[in-house]
């Protein structure tokens, strides 16, 4: 799932000495030539790992300082927890970016990154550093991030927690750390068991694309389409079996739990929803995840010492994925992606028809310009309606009017069955296919920036081929210059000979001598 780390857990088992002499080191018998190689090459390659790793503290004061290393291909730990399952440390991203992460160890996957949308360069001008905040400051591009914190030292506990905390002194005189900040508190695209989730935590994917909130009773996950507000996709609400949410008792949180599923709670220990996972109530000794994939699906996974094994999948079609197909694309079960328009192939994940985003989808009134390009097309129906806006219109045409004359309208689906109208106020992206033609879709395709993506590549056409022109003209004219030059010095040559004005068959001797001389001269180019 992730680039190579080295597992550090390994190495006191994977060191060379495994082939075992027969013979103790007091005996005169040593290793031979090709034991002591194979010694030296393995324990070469391995002593950096084994440096970094040794390198890595349980707990960081203030005063601590480090920058990346050059040399570290994936990650540089700074701080392990006491299993040394987890580490804190630098991550490479892109080979020339930086992120400061929580990595499981044994697969060498990030959990949870400082801040994921704003990466500071892989550089020894990159500094990381602890004086009560956790800070990373790259002066070159400005790149600063702190946990604004007064705190005494970094731990990393057995949870994968990155924790800041103080000490402070009770009445016994005993030293009671109090956290005064946590990764758990700011998760980026995972949850791990017993990490609370709460109604002001957001968890968002890693194209930044899909984010999962929570709501009064339920659990939401929304698209960002490129539109003012996001849209919800998947929707599950809390079935309160064994407890009731009581309003004005405090927004619900969602934990996952070690015995394979994901709790709703509002107050108590009691939930008040399960979602259960293949692993339900079966004992587990890996760490067990909630990942929110870059698609917008939700799954869990757990680790079986070896690989992440898929636990839960909270949308088990492909359909029913927020864009699975990509803008202006139609999606029909058991058939795969296509395009809504006819005229144009699906390739590399996308349909080449679809236009722009625009937030006026309206023709120029000034111009009277219409850049509009309406499709339309039966058998066709909106992704996730349940969540859908929609109003109730007696015929095709009125919907289709209700879209055309709102500016923030990108299309819109029309059931003839029960007058819904559903309206798109959000760009375009995957429809679902199905074989009833009474749902008929209406979209919009500004056209304006694809053309000017025309004009400017005729203009640079053009432009490619004027200079080609000048520079032929250029070389023609250059030519033409050589050759009247060298035609005049052997002309005025010959009159010197002659004692003046060649006339007759000099003058046709001159224009021979000039043709050979030409010839020559270009037989030596």
């Amino acid at each position: 799932m992730a680039p190579f780390l080295p597992n550090f857990q390994s190495f006191s088992l994977s060191l060379p000495f495994s082939f075992k002499m027969k013979r103790s080191f007091n005996s005169v018998t040593r290793p031979n030539s090709a034991q002591l190689l194979f010694l030296l090459i393995t324990s070469f390659l391995i002593w950096p790992c084994i440096e970094a790793a040794a390198a890595a503290a349980e707990e960081l004061l203030k005063g601590f300082e480090a920058t990346p290393n050059p040399s570290i291909p994936f990650f540089q730990p700074l701080l392990n927890d006491s299993s040394t399952k987890f580490s804190f440390g630098f991550l490479r991203v892109n080979s020339t970016q930086l992120a400061l992460a929580v990595l499981h160890v044994p697969s060498r996957e990030p959990l949870w990154l400082a801040s994921p949308s704003t990466l500071s360069r892989w550089s020894d001008r990159t500094k990381v550093f602890f004086n009560g905040s956790l800070v990373v400051s790259d002066p070159r591009t400005r790149m600063f991030w702190s946990t604004e914190t007064q705190g005494d030292k970094l731990v990393l506990l057995n949870n994968s927690n990155l924790q800041i905390q103080k000490s402070l002194d009770n009445s016994n005189n005993v030293n009671v750390p109090t956290v005064l900040w946590q990764s758990f508190d700011f998760p980026t695209n995972t949850l791990v068991e017993t990490q609370n989730f709460t109604s002001t935590m957001t968890l968002l994917s890693s194209n930044g694309l899909y984010s999962m909130r929570l709501g009064n009773d339920f659990i939401g996950l929304y698209a960002k389409f490129d539109s003012g507000s996001d849209q919800i996709y998947w929707k599950h609400k809390a079935l309160q079996a064994k407890a009731q949410i009581i309003e004005g008792n405090g927004p619900i949180h969602v934990q996952v739990d070690p015995d394979g599923w994901l709790g709703m709670y509002q107050n108590g220990t009691t939930p008040v929803d399960i979602e259960s996972f293949n692993s339900f109530q079966r004992s587990l000794d890996g760490l067990l995840m909630v990942r929110l994939e870059p698609d917008g699906n939700l799954k869990a996974y757990y680790w079986s010492g070896s690989s992440w094994v898929l636990d839960y999948v909270a949308i088990r079609e492909t359909c029913d994925l927020p864009s699975p197909c990509g803008s202006y694309g139609l999606c029909t079960p058991g058939s795969g992606c296509s395009c809504l328009d006819n005229s144009t192939e699906f390739s590399s994940g996308e349909c080449s028809s679809s236009g722009p985003y625009s937030n006026d989808m309206c023709s120029d009134p000034k111009t009277q310009k219409n850049d509009i390009k309406v499709l339309r097309g039966g058998g066709v129906e909106v992704p996730f309606k349940e969540w859908m806006r929609y109003e109730t219109t007696s015929s095709l045409k009125e919907c289709e009017n209700a879209c055309g004359n709102n500016c923030s309208c990108y299309g819109a689906v029309y059931n003839n069955a029960s007058g819904f109208c559903y309206i798109l106020d959000y760009p375009i992206q995957t429809l679902l296919g199905t074989g009833d033609d009474s749902k008929v879709g209406y979209f919009k395709i500004k056209e304006e920036a694809n053309k000017k993506k025309i004009n400017s590549g005729l203009g640079v056409g053009v432009g490619l081929l004027g200079g080609a022109v000048l520079c032929l003209i250029g070389a023609v004219g250059f030519g033409s210059y050589k050759i009247w030059k060298k035609k005049k010095r052997v002309n005025r040559m010959l009159e010197e000979e002659t004692g003046g004005a060649m006339s007759g068959p000099y003058k046709d001797l001159a224009s021979a001598s000039f043709r050979s001389i030409e010839m020559c001269s270009s037989g030596h180019r």
